[in-house]
């Protein structure tokens, strides 16, 4: 059995009461002889009174022990135990809102962050990567043909296209990179650090690497591929300008024909 701070307290203070009331005990036993044979008859009085204070001081203190045993340490257990149940409460909320947090930036379909996440990481990022002047490159990828997928397979089919290319997505891209999805098939990657050239070579292997998994699901066996938009922040712009300036990168990759990159 576990107590809290404010019992062992209690318990500390009653340790002190008896150990006060067993020095007074004590030093009463070992005078009282000598105050009966050794006193002068004119302090005998005083004696009486002597023993009658320390008889009262002896009652005083057992009725502290017993009221403190019986009245406040219920109290003292009683409140422990509600604050022992609050902070388990407030434990199991704290999990509970960091779950619902969890969630609300997160695609429940594929487990990627979602668009929400991605905006405020976008702008942290350009925050903090213009202070050390370093660039910060943006890849807008979205899948060829998609509606026809959902159209001819189902939206199983569909949904199951989307979590293997967010497996592709995880399994090319680095640990600080931020992948999420922005829209149905559409998917947005925030690559600190890279140029335009070490930006397009990454798109170029994720491209690539689309088009060559071979998608299973039931009966269903297909291939996919995808266009890829890239822009590189020039330190100026908003990150809604970037974002807009690499979403037409990824429209003039689908005009020129689709799975390819553009910057």
């Amino acid at each position: 059995m576990r107590f809290h701070k404010s019992e062992l307290a209690f318990f500390v203070f009653i340790a002190i009461i008896l150990a006060a009331g067993g020095a007074l005990f004590y030093v009463y036993g070992s005078l009282s002889p000598a105050l009966e044979t050794e006193i002068q008859p004119k302090f005998l009085p005083l004696v009486r009174q002597l023993r009658f204070a320390l008889y009262l001081s002896g009652g005083l203190l057992a009725v502290a022990i017993v009221f403190g045993i019986f009245f406040i340490f219920p109290l003292i257990r009683g409140q422990a135990t509600e604050e022992g149940k609050l902070r388990k409460m407030t434990e199991s909320l704290s999990a509970r809102s960091e779950t619902l947090e969890h969630a609300a930036l997160t695609d429940s379909l594929t487990g990627m962050q979602n668009r929400r996440y991605f905006d405020d990481a976008l702008q942290e990022y350009l925050t903090e990567f213009q202070r050390i002047d370093k660039p910060v490159g943006l890849m807008i990828l979205d899948l060829d043909h998609f509606k026809q997928i959902n159209d001819t397979h189902g939206h199983d089919v569909g949904d199951e296209v989307l979590r293997q290319l967010a497996n592709c997505l995880r399994d090319f891209t680095r640990y600080h990179d931020v992948v999420a999805r922005v829209g149905g098939e559409e998917f947005a990657i925030v690559a600190p650090n890279l140029d335009v050239a070490l930006l397009q070579k990454l798109a170029e292997r994720i491209r690539q690497a689309i088009a060559q998994m071979v998608i299973e699901t039931g009966n269903v066996r297909l291939r996919v591929t995808a266009s890829v938009g890239l822009a590189v922040w020039d330190k100026r712009e908003s990150a809604d300008d970037l974002y807009r300036r690499a979403d037409k990168m990824l429209y003039s990759a689908k005009r020129q024909g689709r799975n390819r990159v553009c910057a």
